[in-house]
């Protein structure tokens, strides 16, 4: 991979996680996230550009870690049945979601 594409990759990594800090609520990003993941994936990229979207940007905008500390949170108040509904329902969300976004996406191409 050449220079060039690591510093965008770089710059894509920082512009996710600027805007994961700026609108900091983890159901928001995840869901945007997916729809966004969906939106793309149906697109024909090259490799770089995927590089760039995929392990730059989306993985530092949509972090798993966020998701498994909101769920670690509501296990230390000791709600498993919250932490059940939740992790279910965001599960089932984000899929939708991207699935909406790959439709969506093969519609307008």
């Amino acid at each position: 991979m050449k220079k060039k594409h690591i510093i965008y990759i770089l710059l894509a990594c920082y512009l996710g996680t600027f805007l994961r800090l700026s609108i900091d609520n983890n159901f928001i990003i995840s869901v945007l996230g997916s729809f966004f993941v969906g939106l793309f994936s149906s697109k024909s990229l090259s490799y770089s550009s995927e590089k760039i979207l995929y392990s730059g940007f989306f993985s530092c905008f949509t972090s798993f870690s966020g998701f498994i500390y909101f769920l670690y949170e509501i296990i230390n108040q000791g709600n498993w049945i919250r932490f059940v509904i939740f992790f279910n329902l965001m599960i089932f969300i984000n899929l939708f979601t991207m699935y909406f976004g790959s439709w969506i996406s093969r519609k307008i191409t």
